[in-house]
């Protein structure tokens, strides 16, 4: 039975229950109800009586607005990602997997910011200070002028921004923040909560910056309640794949920007390097094209990018043909395999299949639906595509290929790198390209089936 003034929150979705339960009614996970107390429940406090006498002061839609300052860090993929560069007052959340090197980019972004006059803190909640010093040692950035400090306590932290006033922050992590006033413990879900929501309203209290550390789950998800993705500005995920050195930072949420934008980072030595021309890093340009591969012309946010489908069509060892993808949708891999068995004739049905995007980039755009397909085709027929063609094109079910957006873009960057042709939906101007425009996914299977592409 639970104490007075106790309840059980799931640490999975932050749910409240009245009384333990092995599984969370809202989100079926198990063992994840821990007993916290309460305080004081939410909404308990009244207005005060000079808010009730003002009440609200409403505007109209016509009023103009003029566009938010910006924070330029100096970390052009940082900004590029957060809309142009950070608003002050306003709050970004930053989760990926550990050590996929977010305390190295932040510790980049406010050393680069500091630089340039911006006033910048580091806090660490994980970290001594002197762990932290040598990083920025190794990385050649220890003459920044950035605040460093390493503390847990909400009240203390709090208390020292109001005192130092700052233009950026960044708090390191938010698991790690405990608040006084709860008697949960670190990293829980009204912890978490607290401090996320009282480390907001000084960002906007005071017009600082605030740059929150998340960790994830094992699913890929940032951990702890999903209230403190709704309250902050922006959501960033810095993804990466263990065995390659380049790292994505990819916008899940921007109320001042878009967020279908990427930055891509290398790791190195000395830290993170930005990468101007990631087409130059996702392909290979040496040497033959092999059988089971093509370049797919893409489009992340505002830039064309172009990376390389691998598929590999091989005699099933099992009962049960074997399906595998990385990088790409599994069930969108398992419709063209569906489009090419019916309506090309190309028997997959009893064959293992595996796709993989090269250089752990994961595209979600419809438009690589025909770079998937061609490159399936080339494994099944053992036909190399030509060294030098891009391909695009959504697939429909019907096996019609259909228009994209952006087409004279991805056909320019494919030039700027060499590429003379593409296989792409019919009617696209090539302009320095030659473009093999078609029709029906049948009409591009047939002509990877042709010797002779001159």
């Amino acid at each position: 039975m639970a104490r007075d003034g106790a309840v059980y929150v799931c640490q999975s979705c932050g749910a409240t229950q009245t009384k333990w339960a092995g599984q969370c009614p809202a989100c079926s996970a198990w063992n994840s109800l821990v007993e916290e107390v309460q305080s004081r429940p939410p909404g308990a406090l009244a207005p005060s009586r000079a808010s009730r006498a003002r009440g609200l002061d409403f505007r109209t839609l016509e009023e103009e607005t003029p566009a938010p300052p910006r924070i330029i860090t100096g970390v052009d993929e940082f900004d590029r990602v957060c809309g142009g560069g950070v608003v002050p007052g306003s709050a970004i959340l930053l989760g990926g997997d550990p050590g996929v090197g977010k305390s190295t980019l932040l510790l980049q972004v406010v050393a680069w910011a500091a630089r340039r006059g911006v006033k910048c803190a580091y806090i660490s909640g994980e970290e001594a200070v002197e762990q932290v010093r040598g990083r920025a040692q190794r990385m050649g950035l220890a003459d920044a002028p950035v605040k460093l400090a390493a503390e847990t306590s909400l009240r203390e932290i709090l208390d020292g921004l109001k005192r130092d006033k700052f233009d950026l922050v960044v708090i390191d992590s938010i698991q790690t923040m405990w608040s006084d006033a709860h008697e949960a413990g670190p990293g829980s879900v009204t912890q978490v909560r607290a401090a996320a929501g009282e480390l907001v309203r000084l960002a906007k209290k005071q017009g600082v910056a605030v740059i929150l550390v998340g960790h994830v789950t094992k699913e890929g998800t940032i951990a702890g309640p999903r209230v403190i993705e709704h309250i902050v500005d922006a959501v960033l995920a810095f993804e990466g794949e263990r065995g390659y050195p380049f790292r994505i930072l990819r916008g899940a949420k921007n109320r001042f920007g878009a967020t279908d934008e990427i930055g891509v980072f290398e790791m190195g030595d000395v830290g993170l390097s930005e990468v101007k021309n990631p087409s130059a890093l996702f392909l290979d340009t040496s040497g033959e094209r092999a059988a089971g591969a093509a370049v797919f012309a893409g489009i992340e946010g505002s830039r064309p990018v172009l990376v390389e489908f691998q598929a590999l069509v091989a005699p099933t060892a099992y009962g049960t043909p074997r399906r595998a993808v990385v990088g790409w949708d599994s069930g969108r891999l398992a419709m063209v395999l569906a489009v090419l068995e019916s309506r090309c004739g190309l028997g997959l049905g009893n064959r293992d299949v595996y796709l993989n995007v090269a250089g752990g980039l994961r595209i979600n755009e419809p438009a690589a639906d025909l770079a998937a397909a061609a490159a399936l085709a080339s494994s099944a027929l053992d036909i190399a595509l030509p060294q030098d063609c891009a391909v695009f094109g959504e697939v429909s079910l019907s096996g019609d290929i259909r228009p994209v957006s952006r087409m004279d873009s991805r056909l320019k960057e494919a030039a700027k790198l060499g590429f003379k042709r593409a296989i792409a939906p019919a009617g696209t101007d090539g302009g320095p390209l030659k473009v093999i425009g078609v029709t029906r996914l049948a009409d591009a299977i047939r002509r990877i089936g042709e010797s002779d592409w001159d």
